[in-house]
Protein backbone atom coordinates (compact mmCIF):
# COMPACT_ATOMS: atom_id res chain seq x y z
CA UNK A 1 0.00 0.00 0.00
CA UNK A 2 3.02 2.30 -0.15
CA UNK A 3 1.68 3.66 -3.44
CA UNK A 4 -0.94 5.59 -1.42
CA UNK A 5 1.82 8.01 -0.41
CA UNK A 6 3.74 7.64 -3.67
CA UNK A 7 6.61 5.53 -2.34
CA UNK A 8 8.03 3.04 -4.83
CA UNK A 9 10.45 0.35 -3.72
CA UNK A 10 13.97 0.59 -5.20
CA UNK A 11 16.22 -2.46 -5.59
CA UNK A 12 19.85 -2.66 -6.72
CA UNK A 13 21.45 -5.63 -8.48
CA UNK A 14 25.20 -5.79 -9.02
CA UNK A 15 28.39 -7.86 -8.74
CA UNK A 16 29.58 -8.77 -5.23
CA UNK A 17 32.79 -6.83 -5.94
CA UNK A 18 31.66 -3.78 -7.88
CA UNK A 19 34.52 -1.81 -9.46
CA UNK A 20 36.31 0.67 -7.22
CA UNK A 21 36.36 4.27 -8.43
CA UNK A 22 38.84 6.88 -7.23
CA UNK A 23 37.49 10.37 -6.63
CA UNK A 24 39.43 13.51 -7.54
CA UNK A 25 40.09 14.03 -3.83
CA UNK A 26 41.78 10.64 -3.64
CA UNK A 27 39.08 8.75 -1.75
CA UNK A 28 37.69 5.49 -3.08
CA UNK A 29 34.15 4.27 -3.57
CA UNK A 30 32.53 1.39 -5.38
CA UNK A 31 30.25 1.89 -8.37
CA UNK A 32 27.39 0.25 -6.48
CA UNK A 33 27.86 2.48 -3.41
CA UNK A 34 28.07 5.60 -5.55
CA UNK A 35 24.86 4.66 -7.39
CA UNK A 36 22.91 3.99 -4.18
CA UNK A 37 24.15 7.24 -2.63
CA UNK A 38 23.21 9.59 -5.47
CA UNK A 39 20.02 8.11 -6.92
CA UNK A 40 17.11 9.81 -5.13
CA UNK A 41 14.26 7.88 -3.48
CA UNK A 42 11.53 7.01 -5.98
CA UNK A 43 8.51 9.11 -5.08
CA UNK A 44 5.72 9.01 -7.68
CA UNK A 45 2.25 10.40 -8.30
CA UNK A 46 -0.09 8.16 -6.27
CA UNK A 47 -2.93 8.81 -8.73
CA UNK A 48 -0.91 6.96 -11.38
CA UNK A 49 -0.64 3.88 -9.22
CA UNK A 50 0.46 1.22 -11.71
CA UNK A 51 2.60 0.76 -14.81
CA UNK A 52 -0.30 1.10 -17.25
CA UNK A 53 -1.46 4.44 -15.83
CA UNK A 54 2.12 5.71 -15.67
CA UNK A 55 2.79 4.68 -19.28
CA UNK A 56 -0.47 6.00 -20.70
CA UNK A 57 0.21 9.35 -19.00
CA UNK A 58 3.09 9.88 -21.45
CA UNK A 59 0.41 10.70 -24.05
CA UNK A 60 -0.66 13.77 -22.07
CA UNK A 61 0.61 16.94 -23.70
CA UNK A 62 3.51 18.48 -21.79
CA UNK A 63 5.66 21.33 -23.08
CA UNK A 64 8.66 20.11 -21.09
CA UNK A 65 11.95 22.01 -20.65
CA UNK A 66 13.01 24.44 -23.36
CA UNK A 67 16.03 23.04 -25.22
CA UNK A 68 17.43 24.51 -28.45
CA UNK A 69 19.28 22.47 -31.07
CA UNK A 70 21.42 22.89 -34.16
CA UNK A 71 21.39 19.93 -36.54
CA UNK A 72 24.01 18.44 -38.82
CA UNK A 73 23.31 15.58 -41.21
CA UNK A 74 25.97 12.88 -41.39
CA UNK A 75 26.51 10.48 -44.25
CA UNK A 76 27.06 7.00 -42.91
CA UNK A 77 30.56 5.59 -43.37
CA UNK A 78 29.38 1.99 -42.85
CA UNK A 79 30.35 -0.22 -45.78
CA UNK A 80 27.12 -2.25 -45.72
CA UNK A 81 24.55 0.30 -44.53
CA UNK A 82 24.89 3.66 -46.31
CA UNK A 83 22.44 6.48 -45.71
CA UNK A 84 22.26 9.41 -43.37
CA UNK A 85 21.45 10.26 -39.77
CA UNK A 86 21.28 13.52 -37.84
CA UNK A 87 23.03 14.84 -34.75
CA UNK A 88 21.34 17.66 -32.84
CA UNK A 89 23.77 19.71 -30.76
CA UNK A 90 22.29 21.55 -27.78
CA UNK A 91 22.87 25.30 -28.05
CA UNK A 92 22.19 28.12 -25.62
CA UNK A 93 20.36 30.55 -27.86
CA UNK A 94 17.29 30.34 -30.06
CA UNK A 95 17.29 30.68 -33.85
CA UNK A 96 14.50 31.07 -36.40
CA UNK A 97 12.77 27.69 -36.50
CA UNK A 98 12.82 25.43 -39.56
CA UNK A 99 9.27 24.27 -40.39
CA UNK A 100 10.58 20.88 -41.56
CA UNK A 101 12.30 20.16 -38.25
CA UNK A 102 11.01 19.63 -34.71
CA UNK A 103 10.34 22.66 -32.53
CA UNK A 104 13.35 24.81 -31.55
CA UNK A 105 15.64 23.03 -34.04
CA UNK A 106 17.54 24.53 -36.98
CA UNK A 107 20.36 23.39 -39.24
CA UNK A 108 23.92 24.57 -38.83
CA UNK A 109 24.64 27.19 -41.45
CA UNK A 110 27.68 27.02 -43.72
CA UNK A 111 30.86 27.30 -41.66
CA UNK A 112 29.07 27.12 -38.28
CA UNK A 113 29.92 23.49 -37.66
CA UNK A 114 33.65 24.14 -37.81
CA UNK A 115 33.25 26.97 -35.32
CA UNK A 116 31.94 24.67 -32.57
CA UNK A 117 35.25 22.79 -32.34
CA UNK A 118 36.69 23.28 -28.89
CA UNK A 119 39.58 22.23 -26.65
CA UNK A 120 37.47 22.75 -23.50
CA UNK A 121 37.03 20.00 -20.91
CA UNK A 122 33.29 20.32 -20.33
CA UNK A 123 31.48 17.01 -19.80
CA UNK A 124 29.20 16.07 -22.70
CA UNK A 125 26.27 13.66 -22.80
CA UNK A 126 25.10 11.85 -25.93
CA UNK A 127 21.42 10.85 -26.00
CA UNK A 128 19.78 8.03 -27.94
CA UNK A 129 15.99 8.32 -28.18
CA UNK A 130 13.31 5.62 -28.17
CA UNK A 131 11.37 4.01 -31.02
CA UNK A 132 10.25 6.63 -33.61
CA UNK A 133 11.38 9.42 -31.22
CA UNK A 134 13.96 12.18 -31.50
CA UNK A 135 15.61 15.10 -29.75
CA UNK A 136 12.23 16.78 -29.25
CA UNK A 137 10.95 14.13 -26.82
CA UNK A 138 9.96 15.47 -23.39
CA UNK A 139 11.53 12.52 -21.52
CA UNK A 140 14.85 13.24 -23.21
CA UNK A 141 14.75 16.98 -22.60
CA UNK A 142 13.97 16.37 -18.93
CA UNK A 143 17.33 14.63 -18.65
CA UNK A 144 19.23 17.20 -20.70
CA UNK A 145 17.87 20.27 -18.86
CA UNK A 146 19.45 19.69 -15.40
CA UNK A 147 22.74 18.69 -17.00
CA UNK A 148 22.75 21.81 -19.14
CA UNK A 149 22.05 23.90 -16.02
CA UNK A 150 25.09 22.23 -14.40
CA UNK A 151 27.35 23.32 -17.28
CA UNK A 152 27.24 20.19 -19.41
CA UNK A 153 27.17 20.09 -23.19
CA UNK A 154 24.79 17.68 -24.91
CA UNK A 155 23.75 16.22 -28.23
CA UNK A 156 21.21 13.74 -29.57
CA UNK A 157 21.77 11.12 -32.27
CA UNK A 158 18.55 11.04 -34.29
CA UNK A 159 18.02 7.67 -35.95
CA UNK A 160 17.46 7.41 -39.68
CA UNK A 161 13.99 8.60 -40.61
CA UNK A 162 13.24 10.07 -37.16
CA UNK A 163 12.65 13.68 -36.12
CA UNK A 164 12.74 15.02 -39.67
CA UNK A 165 15.85 13.12 -40.79
CA UNK A 166 15.23 11.99 -44.36
CA UNK A 167 15.81 8.40 -45.46
CA UNK A 168 18.31 8.16 -48.33
CA UNK A 169 18.76 4.37 -48.39
CA UNK A 170 16.22 1.52 -48.13
CA UNK A 171 16.78 1.08 -44.38
CA UNK A 172 15.27 2.67 -41.30
CA UNK A 173 17.19 1.62 -38.17
CA UNK A 174 16.93 -1.28 -35.79
CA UNK A 175 17.65 -2.33 -32.21
CA UNK A 176 21.16 -3.47 -33.14
CA UNK A 177 22.15 -0.48 -35.29
CA UNK A 178 25.25 0.61 -33.39
CA UNK A 179 27.09 1.93 -36.43
CA UNK A 180 25.63 5.46 -36.32
CA UNK A 181 26.39 6.00 -32.62
CA UNK A 182 29.90 4.64 -33.25
CA UNK A 183 30.44 7.17 -36.04
CA UNK A 184 28.94 9.96 -33.91
CA UNK A 185 31.26 9.21 -30.98
CA UNK A 186 34.24 9.21 -33.32
CA UNK A 187 33.29 12.61 -34.69
CA UNK A 188 32.68 14.04 -31.21
CA UNK A 189 36.05 12.77 -30.00
CA UNK A 190 37.76 14.48 -32.95
CA UNK A 191 35.75 17.69 -32.56
CA UNK A 192 36.04 17.92 -28.76
CA UNK A 193 39.26 16.04 -27.95
CA UNK A 194 39.32 16.96 -24.25
CA UNK A 195 35.69 16.51 -23.31
CA UNK A 196 34.75 13.46 -21.24
CA UNK A 197 31.89 11.79 -23.12
CA UNK A 198 28.93 10.09 -21.46
CA UNK A 199 25.76 8.60 -22.93
CA UNK A 200 22.17 7.86 -21.99
CA UNK A 201 19.76 5.70 -23.96
CA UNK A 202 15.98 5.45 -23.75
CA UNK A 203 13.95 2.30 -24.57
CA UNK A 204 15.06 1.16 -28.06
CA UNK A 205 17.96 3.64 -27.82
CA UNK A 206 18.89 1.98 -24.52
CA UNK A 207 19.13 -1.38 -26.30
CA UNK A 208 21.32 0.14 -29.03
CA UNK A 209 23.55 1.87 -26.48
CA UNK A 210 23.99 -1.33 -24.43
CA UNK A 211 24.99 -3.24 -27.55
CA UNK A 212 27.41 -0.48 -28.55
CA UNK A 213 29.10 -0.31 -25.15
CA UNK A 214 29.37 -4.10 -25.08
CA UNK A 215 30.86 -4.23 -28.57
CA UNK A 216 33.43 -1.56 -27.71
CA UNK A 217 34.46 -3.25 -24.45
CA UNK A 218 37.59 -1.77 -22.84
CA UNK A 219 38.14 0.45 -25.92
CA UNK A 220 34.91 2.38 -25.38
CA UNK A 221 35.39 6.16 -25.61
CA UNK A 222 32.54 6.79 -23.18
CA UNK A 223 33.37 7.38 -19.52
CA UNK A 224 30.01 6.05 -18.31
CA UNK A 225 26.58 5.19 -19.69
CA UNK A 226 23.00 4.98 -18.41
CA UNK A 227 20.08 3.14 -20.02
CA UNK A 228 16.42 3.65 -19.12
CA UNK A 229 13.54 1.24 -19.80
CA UNK A 230 15.73 -1.01 -21.92
CA UNK A 231 13.71 -3.94 -23.33
CA UNK A 232 16.87 -6.10 -22.95
CA UNK A 233 15.49 -9.37 -24.40
CA UNK A 234 13.35 -8.47 -27.41
CA UNK A 235 11.94 -11.94 -27.96
CA UNK A 236 10.75 -12.21 -24.35
CA UNK A 237 9.19 -8.72 -24.58
CA UNK A 238 7.42 -9.72 -27.80
CA UNK A 239 5.84 -12.76 -26.14
CA UNK A 240 4.92 -10.75 -23.04
CA UNK A 241 3.13 -8.14 -25.20
CA UNK A 242 1.34 -10.80 -27.22
CA UNK A 243 -0.11 -12.76 -24.31
CA UNK A 244 -2.32 -10.00 -22.84
CA UNK A 245 -5.12 -7.93 -24.34
CA UNK A 246 -3.58 -4.61 -23.31
CA UNK A 247 -0.15 -5.66 -24.50
CA UNK A 248 -1.44 -6.78 -27.87
CA UNK A 249 -4.25 -4.35 -28.61
CA UNK A 250 -2.88 -1.20 -26.95
CA UNK A 251 0.91 -1.23 -26.79
CA UNK A 252 1.79 -3.46 -29.73
CA UNK A 253 -0.77 -1.78 -32.00
CA UNK A 254 0.32 1.71 -30.94
CA UNK A 255 4.00 0.94 -31.55
CA UNK A 256 3.12 -0.53 -34.94
CA UNK A 257 1.03 2.52 -35.85
CA UNK A 258 3.93 4.82 -34.98
CA UNK A 259 6.30 2.79 -37.15
CA UNK A 260 3.84 2.78 -40.03
CA UNK A 261 3.65 6.56 -39.87
CA UNK A 262 7.43 6.62 -40.15
CA UNK A 263 7.28 4.12 -43.02
CA UNK A 264 4.64 6.20 -44.84
CA UNK A 265 6.89 9.25 -44.66
CA UNK A 266 9.78 7.38 -46.25
CA UNK A 267 8.15 4.52 -48.20
CA UNK A 268 9.31 5.79 -51.59
CA UNK A 269 12.90 5.10 -50.54
CA UNK A 270 12.22 2.02 -48.39
CA UNK A 271 10.29 0.29 -51.17
CA UNK A 272 13.40 0.36 -53.34
CA UNK A 273 14.29 -2.75 -51.38
CA UNK A 274 12.73 -5.58 -53.46
CA UNK A 275 12.24 -7.71 -50.33
CA UNK A 276 9.60 -5.30 -48.96
CA UNK A 277 5.99 -6.18 -49.89
CA UNK A 278 3.88 -3.01 -49.96
CA UNK A 279 0.60 -4.84 -49.35
CA UNK A 280 1.92 -6.85 -46.41
CA UNK A 281 3.27 -3.69 -44.76
CA UNK A 282 -0.06 -1.95 -45.25
CA UNK A 283 -1.82 -4.87 -43.52
CA UNK A 284 0.39 -4.78 -40.41
CA UNK A 285 -1.49 -4.22 -37.17
CA UNK A 286 0.98 -5.29 -34.50
CA UNK A 287 4.61 -4.50 -33.80
CA UNK A 288 5.85 -8.02 -34.57
CA UNK A 289 4.13 -7.89 -37.98
CA UNK A 290 5.99 -4.71 -38.89
CA UNK A 291 9.23 -6.32 -37.73
CA UNK A 292 8.39 -9.42 -39.80
CA UNK A 293 7.60 -7.57 -43.04
CA UNK A 294 9.93 -4.56 -42.83
CA UNK A 295 12.74 -4.91 -40.31
CA UNK A 296 13.60 -8.58 -40.90
CA UNK A 297 13.88 -8.43 -44.72
CA UNK A 298 15.50 -5.00 -44.62
CA UNK A 299 18.42 -6.18 -42.50
CA UNK A 300 18.73 -9.72 -43.81
CA UNK A 301 16.99 -11.69 -41.06
CA UNK A 302 14.82 -14.69 -42.08
CA UNK A 303 12.18 -13.98 -39.39
CA UNK A 304 11.33 -11.37 -36.79
CA UNK A 305 12.39 -13.89 -34.15
CA UNK A 306 15.89 -14.08 -35.62
CA UNK A 307 16.00 -10.28 -35.58
CA UNK A 308 14.92 -10.14 -31.93
CA UNK A 309 17.46 -12.76 -30.85
CA UNK A 310 20.32 -11.06 -32.68
CA UNK A 311 19.46 -7.50 -31.65
CA UNK A 312 18.70 -8.05 -27.97
CA UNK A 313 21.20 -6.53 -25.53
CA UNK A 314 20.92 -8.77 -22.44
CA UNK A 315 24.11 -10.72 -23.24
CA UNK A 316 26.03 -7.55 -24.09
CA UNK A 317 25.89 -6.61 -20.40
CA UNK A 318 28.65 -9.14 -19.67
CA UNK A 319 31.05 -7.41 -22.11
CA UNK A 320 30.73 -3.87 -20.71
CA UNK A 321 33.97 -2.32 -19.39
CA UNK A 322 32.88 1.19 -18.35
CA UNK A 323 30.69 2.31 -15.40
CA UNK A 324 27.18 1.41 -16.51
CA UNK A 325 23.78 1.98 -14.87
CA UNK A 326 20.51 0.38 -15.95
CA UNK A 327 17.14 1.70 -14.74
CA UNK A 328 13.93 -0.30 -15.19
CA UNK A 329 10.45 -0.44 -13.65
CA UNK A 330 9.25 -3.93 -12.81
CA UNK A 331 5.71 -3.05 -13.90
CA UNK A 332 6.82 -1.73 -17.30
CA UNK A 333 4.22 -3.06 -19.78
CA UNK A 334 6.57 -2.72 -22.76
CA UNK A 335 9.98 -3.70 -21.37
CA UNK A 336 8.85 -6.77 -19.46
CA UNK A 337 10.33 -7.73 -16.08
CA UNK A 338 10.88 -11.20 -17.57
CA UNK A 339 13.44 -9.71 -19.94
CA UNK A 340 15.60 -7.96 -17.32
CA UNK A 341 19.03 -9.69 -17.16
CA UNK A 342 19.48 -9.76 -13.38
CA UNK A 343 22.08 -12.54 -13.45
CA UNK A 344 24.17 -10.82 -16.12
CA UNK A 345 24.38 -7.71 -13.94
CA UNK A 346 25.58 -9.88 -11.07
CA UNK A 347 28.37 -11.23 -13.28
CA UNK A 348 29.85 -7.88 -14.35
CA UNK A 349 31.49 -5.57 -11.75
CA UNK A 350 31.25 -2.62 -14.15
CA UNK A 351 27.45 -2.61 -14.08
CA UNK A 352 24.65 -1.72 -11.66
CA UNK A 353 20.93 -2.30 -12.18
CA UNK A 354 18.38 -0.12 -10.40
CA UNK A 355 14.81 -1.41 -10.50
CA UNK A 356 11.64 0.02 -9.02
CA UNK A 357 8.45 -1.93 -8.38
CA UNK A 358 6.40 0.83 -10.01
CA UNK A 359 6.96 3.35 -12.78
CA UNK A 360 5.85 2.15 -16.22
CA UNK A 361 7.75 2.67 -19.47
CA UNK A 362 9.87 5.85 -19.62
CA UNK A 363 7.41 7.28 -17.11
CA UNK A 364 7.97 7.36 -13.34
CA UNK A 365 5.78 10.47 -13.14
CA UNK A 366 5.91 12.48 -9.95
CA UNK A 367 3.40 15.03 -8.71
CA UNK A 368 3.81 18.05 -10.94
CA UNK A 369 4.75 16.08 -14.06
CA UNK A 370 8.49 15.64 -13.56
CA UNK A 371 9.89 12.14 -14.10
CA UNK A 372 11.90 10.48 -11.36
CA UNK A 373 14.26 8.71 -13.74
CA UNK A 374 15.38 12.05 -15.21
CA UNK A 375 16.62 13.12 -11.77
CA UNK A 376 18.24 9.73 -11.20
CA UNK A 377 20.15 9.89 -14.50
CA UNK A 378 21.25 13.49 -14.01
CA UNK A 379 22.44 12.93 -10.43
CA UNK A 380 24.38 9.80 -11.38
CA UNK A 381 26.12 11.49 -14.32
CA UNK A 382 26.91 14.65 -12.35
CA UNK A 383 28.46 12.54 -9.60
CA UNK A 384 30.69 10.87 -12.18
CA UNK A 385 32.35 14.29 -12.59
CA UNK A 386 33.88 13.76 -9.13
CA UNK A 387 35.61 10.59 -10.33
CA UNK A 388 39.24 10.71 -11.45
CA UNK A 389 38.71 9.36 -14.96
CA UNK A 390 42.45 8.82 -15.45
CA UNK A 391 42.81 6.61 -12.39
CA UNK A 392 42.75 2.85 -12.96
CA UNK A 393 39.55 1.07 -11.98
CA UNK A 394 39.99 -1.86 -9.64
CA UNK A 395 37.86 -4.96 -10.04
CA UNK A 396 37.92 -8.62 -9.13
CA UNK A 397 36.32 -10.63 -11.92
CA UNK A 398 36.38 -13.97 -10.18
CA UNK A 399 33.28 -15.38 -11.80
CA UNK A 400 32.64 -13.18 -14.83
CA UNK A 401 31.94 -14.33 -18.36
CA UNK A 402 35.15 -12.92 -19.80
CA UNK A 403 37.68 -15.68 -20.41
CA UNK A 404 41.35 -15.16 -21.43
CA UNK A 405 41.60 -15.18 -25.21
CA UNK A 406 43.96 -18.16 -25.35
CA UNK A 407 41.63 -20.56 -23.52
CA UNK A 408 38.40 -22.29 -24.51
CA UNK A 409 35.48 -22.14 -24.26
CA UNK A 410 35.04 -18.43 -24.98
CA UNK A 411 31.63 -16.78 -24.87
CA UNK A 412 31.14 -13.96 -27.37
CA UNK A 413 28.49 -11.66 -25.82
CA UNK A 414 27.96 -9.65 -29.01
CA UNK A 415 27.12 -12.71 -31.10
CA UNK A 416 25.73 -14.97 -28.37
CA UNK A 417 27.88 -17.90 -29.32
CA UNK A 418 30.22 -20.18 -27.42
CA UNK A 419 33.50 -20.32 -29.36
CA UNK A 420 35.29 -23.66 -29.39
CA UNK A 421 38.23 -25.03 -31.39
CA UNK A 422 37.09 -26.94 -34.48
Amino acid sequence: MSWLIGHAKTTYTHHNSSITLTTKSGSKTSLSSLSKAVIPPCRLNPLLFNGHLQTVWTAVKDAGPTIYYKRHIFQSTHSVYPGQFGIDIVVRESSPEDPELPERTTYFEDGELEMIRSEDEKPMVICLHGLTGGSHEVYLRQVVAPLQDAGWEACVVNSRGCAGVKITSPQLYNARSTWDIRQAVGWLRETFPNRPLYAVGFSLGANVLTNYVGEEGASCELKAAVVCSNPWNLEVCHHALSRTYLGREVYSRTLCKNLQKLYDMHKEEILKNPKIDREKVRACRYLYEFDRHVQAPTWGYPTEGAYYRDAQSCDAVTAIKIPFLGINAEDDPVSSIEAIPYEEFKQNPYTVLCTTNWGGHLSWFQLGGERWFASAVAEFLKKMQDIDLAAPRESRETNGSVVPANKYPIFDPSHRRLILPL
